[in-house]
């Protein structure tokens, strides 16, 4: 029996230096992601931005982890446009090959993570 529930994930979070924070919420914004007010019992312990249902969760941490491969995946509604913005603010993004005939690119946000930025998600059906 499948569940009448399909799963979404909610949020990611990723360690980010205090001294980084400004400018990687920044970066999110250029995504199109909002800051919201995290829980009263995690206010100064993290940023947190949203887009839709999806949320970002800035994790204040001295000594961050940015994985060198792994990374947070985010479907744009005007990519070209936000590409155009993200170099405008200095960040170097790197197209990458189309898999399923959409264009994508990987950005790293201050801090060190890889974001990668699609004009579609693979529709289940790759050509």
């Amino acid at each position: 029996m499948i569940d009448s529930f399909a799963p979404v994930i909610q949020h990611v979070a990723l360690e980010t230096a205090p001294a980084d924070g400004p400018a990687a919420e920044q970066f999110w914004r250029l995504l199109g992601f909002r800051p919201v007010e995290p829980p009263p019992t995690l206010r100064g312990q993290a940023a947190w931005l949203q887009s839709g249902q999806t949320q970002v969760h800035l994790l204040w941490t001295e000594d961050p982890v940015a994985p060198p491969k792994g990374h947070a995946a985010v479907v744009l509604d005007d990519y070209d446009h936000t590409l155009a913005r993200l170099r405008d603010a200095g960040y170097e993004v790197e197209p990458r090959k189309e898999h399923w005939a959409a264009p994508r690119a990987f950005v790293h946000a201050p801090g060190g993570h890889r974001v990668e930025v699609m004009a579609a998600p693979p529709d289940g059906q790759h050509s």
